[in-house]
């Protein structure tokens, strides 16, 4: 019997460092780690491929997925449906993979709310500051969407206390390996083994009467 993978819900504010700290560990085949593809309405861009970038839909057909509680979460941005199909992410944990779900800290509550017993990661800059300096040297955005991107940051930074674990961005090769550590150890979390629990305590009542 496949054991179910654990599903991690991923957060940190833009400009963090969150793809980099994950990448080679979605390489690695042996972590048994899938990054979770989300559904969207627009239209695929140049390169992207269906089912491995996003999953491309009709708007009929996502706001179907909708009344049919078919999404863990989902949202609108510039006109078009974004969201988590649950299926595909049920389907994975079946196999036994780990599921990386890298979603903003709205989205995050919403999935939670569906989904218990997820285990929430938030990647934390080591200073605000820096996370100031990592923006502005992107340089994609103007002097207003840095400081409403910095804004919005302030506010998930707020929200990090929710999370399981947090992991501070400082060396990068550090920060892969606790959220390596994040994802092996989350079956060990007391919200896994209630039934264990209940049952090593079942036992010893046995023995006493």
């Amino acid at each position: 019997m496949t054991k179910q993978g654990s599903l991690i819900i991923y957060s940190g504010p833009s400009g963090v460092g969150k793809g980099t700290i994950l990448a080679p560990l979605l390489a690695d085949e042996s972590y048994r780690i899938s990054l979770s593809v989300s559904a969207t309405t627009r239209q695929p861009r140049p390169g992207e491929i269906d089912g491995v970038h996003y999953h491309f839909v009709t708007k009929e057909n996502f706001l179907e997925m909708i009344s049919q509680n078919e999404m863990l979460e989902f949202a609108t941005y510039n006109q078009h449906y974004y969201g988590t199909p649950k299926k595909f992410v049920e389907q994975l944990l079946a196999q036994g993979r780990n599921v990386i779900l890298e979603i903003e800290v709205q989205g995050a509550k919403l999935v939670k709310q569906r989904f218990p017993n997820a285990v929430m990661v938030f990647v934390m800059p080591p200073t605000f500051d820096d996370l100031r300096h990592r923006l502005e040297y992107r340089g994609t955005e103007t002097k207003e969407q840095l400081e409403g991107r910095l804004n919005i940051a302030l506010d998930e930074i707020k929200q990090a206390v929710d999370y399981d674990f947090v992991i501070v961005n400082n060396q990068l090769e550090e920060a892969r390996t606790q959220l390596l550590t994040a994802v092996k150890i989350s079956p060990a979390l007391s919200r896994f083994n209630n039934n264990l629990i209940e049952e090593v305590l079942k036992d010893a009542k046995t023995r006493n009467e």
